[in-house]
């Protein structure tokens, strides 16, 4: 190659700040070797990389397909950096995921804790985030993998099955919704609710399925877990919208209504890209999430 990665980091330096100087300086070089580099670097491509215009440095079509692959360069480069300075330190990886926090609460968070006592020298960043952002996510390398409620029609994943869940309203023992087999979420609303926190992925669906059906939420109070959340619904300050995956534990004074909305139903699916193969302890920690017999099993009922 007649290129460098000092050429390619130019390149994308100026490519972020649309101007050659700022490029240069970013790089810490002077403007008339940033250019000269540049020169040489579109020739080394066999096409121009940039039209200058009075406004700055424009990505021609080239120049567009060459930034994807060198973002990618340089987050493989970022990623290698960060696993090295990982086994100095003694650890041996480092996965990044995100869930929303159905999956986290009710499946994902006991599979990798048991994970990590099998295998100490694996480190895990996990992250909440509501379902339809993960897959840009995953795409973009903000993560290794994720988990979310539900399809996604973006290309270039590779998508599990990972579990099925259904939404309940809790209601307290005796409350007036309790005599009905199942309810919408429109008589549900009705009533004050007793939320998770306002960044809960749980809180934002509850709150845009709202909207959708024309009603404000009241949202009395807001709990950290759907332990505190079921706690509070027991003691009759409220209603709530919680999953099933998280009622094992849940208190005597509960009566759980099925939704009849179909959106209730819920397939939860695990993603990783299909460009780029996880590390080895990545892939299995998503092996070890996809097997576990308490996950496992919900695939298999109707």
């Amino acid at each position: 190659m007649r290129y460098e990665l000092t050429d390619l980091k130019l390149f994308l330096e100026i490519a972020l700040a649309r101007s050659l100087s700022a490029g240069a300086a970013a790089v810490h070089i002077t403007a008339s070797s940033a250019s000269y580099r540049l020169k040489n670097l579109e020739q080394a491509m066999g096409a121009p990389l940039f039209l200058r215009t009075p406004r700055g440095m424009d990505l021609t079509p080239a120049g567009e397909a060459v930034l994807v692959y060198v973002r990618e360069i340089f987050d493989k480069v970022e990623r290698m950096q960060v696993d090295v300075s990982r086994f100095v330190s003694g650890l041996k990886g480092h996965v990044r995921l995100a869930a929303n926090s159905s999956s986290l609460n009710g499946y994902a968070t006991a599979s990798i804790g048991r994970f990590l006592m099998l295998n100490p020298d694996v480190e895990v960043d996990i992250e909440e985030r509501q379902s339809e952002t993960i897959p840009a996510a995953i795409l973009a390398r903000e993560i290794d993998f994720g988990i979310f409620a539900g399809a996604t029609e973006l290309t270039g994943l590779q998508v599990h099955r990972y579990a099925r869940d259904r939404l309940m309203i809790a209601v307290p023992d005796g409350h007036s919704l309790g005599s009905h087999p199942e309810i919408k979420l429109g008589a549900a609303l009705e009533f004050d609710f007793v939320c998770m926190s306002r960044s809960s992925s749980n809180f934002m669906f509850l709150r845009d399925m709202a909207q959708r059906t024309g009603k404000p939420l009241r949202a009395r109070l807001h709990a950290h877990s759907f332990e505190s959340v079921l706690a509070l619904v027991a003691a009759g300050l409220g209603i709530a919208l919680v999953p099933t995956c998280v009622l094992g534990s849940a208190p005597a004074g509960i009566t759980l209504l099925p939704l009849a909305e179909t959106w209730a139903q819920r397939e939860l699916n695990l993603a990783v890209r299909m460009d780029s193969p996880l590390p080895h302890f990545a892939q299995a920690l998503v092996q070890y999430l996809l097997e576990d017999p308490r996950v496992a099993i919900t695939r298999e009922e109707d």
